[in-house]
């Protein structure tokens, strides 16, 4: 999730727990407990361009380090903005703030390494995006009158709405996977998994995607009072014998990969303008369209210990910009 939703439910778990009196400094611990597993992101490097990927949303959100990350916290906390509340105290809130982060994440579709170091499967359960504001604003809300207060009630009133939120969720993933299910069986496409997955900043609006017969199939998919289908279109997935068969699998380009195909859950496609470019296929700007947010670049010409490039395509145009509102409100989209 975002910072802003982070912080908020790493506040709300212990202010709706601890004394009035220290209410303030023990929200402001599990808010910044809350956020700090992201410190993982400034683990990169200038020259390997896929270690972001492999180390954010890994140890510091795994299940095993939330004791060790929420002491590192309580260490740095206790001698700073909770001065004088004792350690014990404020270790429990950060811990409380901590041990939510990894959580939320894996409620989202990026996938989250809850059980590193046993298990690097990337774990997600697809029932929020990374930015809503249905879900963080009442939530921040709660926080704030509660501070204004200092009654515990309105932090737990947040967290009832959060937890409410994301159930709700849970809620319209299976009915946007039904549907996936539903349009597979009307293309006579058997035994196959449908991946659903929200779009930025709503649990209305629904990207299906399922592979069959060595294709990707995407759709749109509005799950409100009404169901509404925007159908999108196929695309071969990706096969290196097929699509870059230059390439030396033993070589950095080779392994990077092997990398990105791990990170992506093996979603890979050629990218439909750049024939080098492998894309991952679980996210586009309009859920019904088959161009990816994001993949990497392979150059023939580098030498065998040179990196892939990874590139971002997030740029949204006033034309797709209004299919995607078209979309949201249950309308046909222009064009």
């Amino acid at each position: 999730m975002d910072p802003l939703s982070q912080a908020a439910i790493g506040a709300a778990v212990p202010q709706s727990t601890m004394k009035p009196a220290q209410m303030v400094r023990l929200t402001l611990v599990g808010a910044l407990a809350g956020m700090a597993p992201d410190l993982d992101v400034f683990i990169r490097s200038d020259t390997d361009p896929l270690l972001f990927l492999e180390y954010h949303r890994q140890f510091t959100h795994a299940l095993i380090f939330i004791p060790v990350g929420s002491l590192l916290c309580a260490a740095v906390f206790a001698k700073t903005l909770a001065r004088g509340i004792p350690f014990l105290t404020v270790w429990l809130a950060a811990f409380l703030g901590y041990a939510t982060h990894g959580l939320l994440d894996a409620c989202t579709t990026y996938g989250t390494l809850l059980l590193w170091p046993f298990s690097d499967a990337r774990i997600a359960w697809n029932n929020i995006a990374v930015i809503d504001p249905l879900f963080t604003l009442p939530l921040l809300a709660g926080i704030l009158w509660g501070l204004i207060r200092r009654n515990v009630w309105a932090a737990r009133a947040g967290l009832l709405w959060a937890l409410c939120y994301l159930g709700l969720g849970l809620i319209q993933h299976d009915r946007a996977a039904a549907v996936g299910e539903a349009l597979a069986r009307d293309r006579e496409h058997g035994g196959v998994s449908v991946s659903a997955k929200p779009t930025l900043g709503n649990i209305l609006l629904w990207k299906v995607i399922y592979r069959y017969d060595g294709r990707f199939w995407v759709d749109a998919v509005r799950v409100g009072r009404d169901i509404r289908v925007y159908p999108g279109g196929s695309v071969a997935e990706f096969d290196p014998v097929k699509h870059l068969t230059w390439l030396d699998s033993r070589s950095q380009q080779g392994r990077d990969l092997e990398r990105f195909r791990w990170f992506s859950s093996d979603y890979l496609a050629m990218d439909t303008d750049n024939p080098l470019m492998v894309v991952d296929m679980r996210y586009s700007l309009l859920p019904n369209e088959i161009k990816g947010l994001w993949g990497i670049e392979f150059d023939p010409k580098a030498d065998d210990g040179s990196h892939v490039r990874y590139r971002a395509q997030r740029s949204a145009d006033a034309e797709r910009a209004g299919r995607l509102w078209a979309m949201l409100k249950g309308a046909e989209p222009p064009g």
